[in-house]
């Protein structure tokens, strides 16, 4: 045997040696980590897969009570909307809670619909912004259905300059203003929606056609 071929045979011995002595020492920690990634992809697609189903299952349930709803089918949709709100998963609760008072101001039923937002807008688990929209769907009900006191207790809380729905609070305030006969409280307010430049541009329109309906009637004199 010429040196050469020992030496390599010496050189693959070392190495299997030192292959062998890696493998004593990591080997069950890397089969470990091994089985631990496989075990936890597995977990993983399995709650992906049960969350995507229950979605699903959700949002099905939703479209379900919206037929419902849009086929004059009132009671059936609040009672499906109902089972989604206590059953339901993800957002569907909220959006299903929101729903039904729009149902119940749909079926005429004013007080109940004021009633489902003001529990919505009341609830602390709620966002925030969810819970400024409930607010404001239930002062815009009180505007026809209500006091100006009634409208404000809601709806005063968005008429600061910071919080995106304060435009469409201000306009409700003005109205129920007008309808309340406090025709210089109706102009300030609707004179501070039209020249927000921030403002939509419909909303705007609307305040500055109703400021001039005020102000042609002479009630503002």
């Amino acid at each position: 045997m010429s040196d050469d071929s020992f030496i390599r045979e010496v050189n693959e011995e070392m190495r299997q040696d030192q292959a062998r002595a890696l493998w004593d020492r990591y080997g069950p920690i890397a089969l470990g980590v091994a089985i631990l990634v496989v075990i936890g992809t597995a977990l993983w697609v399995a709650y992906d897969y049960w969350d995507s189903a229950r979605a699903n299952a959700a949002g099905d349930q939703f479209s379900q009570a919206l037929d419902l709803a849009n086929g004059g089918k009132a009671d059936e949709a609040l009672a499906a909307l109902k089972a989604l709100e206590d059953d339901g998963y993800g957002s569907y609760p909220l959006l299903a809670r929101m729903r039904a008072g729009t149902v119940l101001y749909d079926k005429g039923d004013f007080t109940g619909a004021v009633s489902a937002f003001d529990a919505v807008s009341g609830d602390t688990s709620v966002p925030d912004s969810i819970r400024d929209m409930a607010r404001l769907r239930a002062g815009l009900i009180l505007v026809d259905h209500g006091s100006y006191a009634d409208v404000s207790a809601r709806v005063e809380p968005l008429n600061n300059d910071t919080n995106t729905l304060r435009h469409a609070a201000r306009e409700a305030l003005g109205l129920s203003a007008w309808k309340a006969g406090n025709f210089a409280d109706a102009l300030t307010l609707l004179d501070k929606v039209s020249s927000d430049d921030t403002a939509p541009r419909n909303t705007r329109e609307r305040a500055t056609l109703l400021a001039e309906l005020i102000r042609g009637s002479g009630s503002a004199s």
